[in-house]
């Protein structure tokens, strides 16, 4: 498995509002047409309103690359970057889990 944790920080409540939006509206897809994503979990940040954390599990690398290539994660990936003032990507290798069957 390969994941990804993602912290957004948008600009102010309207661009949060917006990237929300933006957000919801990817996620459609992803759920839709991306067998290979196990988890993609957006989370707000209790007490830091223009905060985003974003929980990404692939199948593999793989899946990630995939993911990556759809057209509406390009779009969201130009989007964006309008709403938000910081990004922080970590990548993950997943060591154990509940609801996730590591392969090694």
């Amino acid at each position: 498995m390969f994941g990804l944790m993602v912290r957004f920080t948008c600009k102010d409540t309207a661009a949060a509002a917006a990237f929300d939006g933006l957000v919801a509206r990817t996620g459609e897809h992803i759920r839709a047409h991306e067998p290979g994503t196990v988890i993609y979990a957006v989370h707000r940040v209790d007490g830091r309103p223009l905060e985003r954390v974003f929980y990404e599990l692939y199948r593999d690398e793989d899946a990630f690359e995939e993911h990556e290539s759809k057209d509406y994660v390009r779009l969201f990936l130009a989007e964006r970057e309008q709403y938000l003032s910081a990004t922080e990507v970590d990548r993950l290798d997943l060591v154990s889990g509940k609801g996730v069957q590591v392969e090694r």
